[in-house]
């Protein structure tokens, strides 16, 4: 029992719970583009349906990267991580086009083949995997002190 406790108390106290968290918004959306990219070179609507449903994850995800990354901030840096700020923005601005990404698709399923919609909506993956890249270089530069 004792081994038991002592593995909760290194997963809950000792090591930092972000990085379980942080890669599924990074994997989701990186998956989201890819599979939207292949919605429009081959044309298949349900190529475009798992791009939807990464995005939909990914903002899930995000709320439960952000809830950890600001715990993991206080307890392990106190408040000073490098670059948290930014990255603090750069999280709340992801969550938003994420939100806004998922709700016009899901209000309107035809938006993929609507001129104008299609391009925002296209764009919206790609801002969103710069986004994401920048998230993951500021994380590094966290863990390895680049």
């Amino acid at each position: 029992m004792n081994i038991i406790q002592a593995l909760i108390h290194a997963i809950a106290s000792i090591q930092p719970i972000h990085p379980l968290f942080v890669h599924f918004p990074i994997a989701l959306v990186s998956a989201g583009l890819f599979f939207i990219l292949l919605a429009l070179i081959f044309r298949k609507d349900v190529l475009e349906k798992i791009a939807f449903a990464d995005m939909a994850l990914a903002t899930v995800s995000t709320v439960a990267a952000a809830i950890t990354g600001i715990h993991d901030n206080s307890v392990n840096y106190n408040g000073n991580a490098p670059n948290h700020s930014a990255k603090i923005i750069l999280a709340s601005t992801l969550f938003v086009i994420l939100i806004i990404t998922v709700l016009a698709r899901w209000r309107d399923k035809e938006l993929f083949h609507k001129r104008w919609g299609k391009a925002v909506y296209v764009a919206a993956y790609f801002v969103c995997f710069a986004i994401v890249s920048v998230l993951g270089y500021l994380g590094g530069v966290i863990v390895y002190g680049i």
